[in-house]
């Protein structure tokens, strides 16, 4: 036997891979994942294969290709009254995760603090654990996921190197509101901790809300990385694309790891996001697409033994069920993949201590036949 020293001695394989494979297993429905099972629009595809055509098939250049950040930094600009620069405040991804990955490499050293809001996407605690940070955990509970600020302040300390927020929030469905970013903005002044927003859902929120990017707050945008995807946007999550975007002195750091761990994405791909993202509509339209899957999810399952809040963003529906037994998430989750033929995600996996609010999230970026089989399903409880 080998003498391996891990360097992640408590991870095991995600709890996204672990539901997938049951219902794979069990020929459940599958909800659990946060993937599209329906195709992205033609004309994106068809732009891949001109650009491949046309012969984009070598490196693209370090931080991606000018045109994309150029039309990147405009679409940025224009939504949330920012300026960031495409030359030096924007580099282009293998995915946000990849982006989220190297933000923490880039800054986090051993003893640093990282300040983390639970429940939270898996991918941020490894991360930190990786480069020697300690992360500084703040519970969120159901069913409102809000934030109290003064909690915050406590936990904040000479150590605190990052925050991480992430807005829609997965898994919750939630957003932080407009108050929610002046709050943070106050809090933060006169430190140095640099923020990471993880904003991956940007274009999917609700009722008519409004995204509160941290890029619409001067005092926040000076001390922060913006990670976004294109796979969440445009129903691509298997071609791992994405960006972030940072003022100049905090992006070239994020370079000088970004040209030694992948040091470029996706060539063809890149020149055809350029030209897909010349047409607005292509992204506008996403609220209202997404909430008509939304609220025909839920008005099909509003006589089952369910409750709910509403997603405000994301296309994640959370629901709870202490009305049909005190099972435990995880279990329950398991018992509804193999007996009922429905999988879907135990949100305790992402809390401090597993706290277990009962409430199982459910993705609805499904095709209108796949969320009434699963609604049939869930009335049937």
């Amino acid at each position: 036997m080998r003498n391996i020293h891990s360097k992640l001695p408590n991870v095991s394989t995600t709890i996204f891979t672990v539901m997938s494979k049951l219902a794979a297993k069990h020929q459940a429905i599958n909800l659990s994942q946060g993937f599209p099972n329906f195709e992205t629009d033609k004309k994106l595809i068809d732009l891949v294969t001109t650009a491949m055509q046309k012969g984009y098939n070598q490196y693209a250049p370090m931080p991606g290709l000018q045109s994309l950040r150029e039309i990147i930094a405009e679409k940025t600009n224009f939504l949330y009254n920012s300026n960031y620069h495409p030359e030096t405040e924007v580099t282009i991804t293998s995915g946000a995760t990849q982006a989220i990955f190297t933000i923490i490499s880039a800054f986090i050293n051993p003893g640093d603090e990282v300040i983390v809001f639970k429940p939270a996407y898996d991918s941020y605690e490894p991360s930190v654990a990786l480069y020697g940070g300690t992360v500084v955990p703040i519970q969120l509970s159901a069913p409102n996921f809000t934030v109290d600020w003064q909690e915050v302040a406590t936990k904040i300390t000479s150590k605190t190197k990052m925050m991480i927020i992430n807005t829609p929030h997965n898994p919750s469905g939630t957003i932080l509101s407009k108050e929610d970013m002046i709050q943070l903005e106050s809090l933060l002044k006169d430190t140095d901790i640099i923020l990471l927003s993880d904003e991956v859902y940007e274009h999917i929120i609700f009722d008519e809300q409004q995204h509160q990017s941290v890029a619409k707050f001067p005092g926040l945008a000076e001390r922060a990385f913006i990670t976004a995807s294109f796979g969440k946007t445009f129903h691509i999550t298997g071609w791992k694309m994405g960006y972030c975007i940072a003022p100049k002195d905090l992006m070239s750091e994020f370079r000088k790891v970004h040209q030694f761990n992948v040091f470029c994405s996706n060539h063809p791909i890149e020149w055809a996001l350029a030209e897909y993202l010349k047409t607005p509509a292509n992204y506008t339209s996403l609220p209202s697409f997404y909430q008509e899957k939304r609220d025909l999810f839920l008005s099909l399952i509003k006589d089952s033994r369910f409750s709910y809040t509403p997603a405000s963003g994301t296309y994640f529906q959370l629901l709870d069920y202490t009305a049909i037994t005190d099972e435990g998430d995880v279990a329950f989750a398991e018992r509804l993949t193999k007996e009922y033929k429905i999988a879907s995600i135990p949100v305790s996996v992402f809390n401090l201590n597993q706290q277990d609010d009962q409430v199982l999230r459910f993705c609805f970026a499904k095709t209108d036949d796949t969320l009434k089989r699963a609604a049939e399903v869930l009335c049937k409880i």
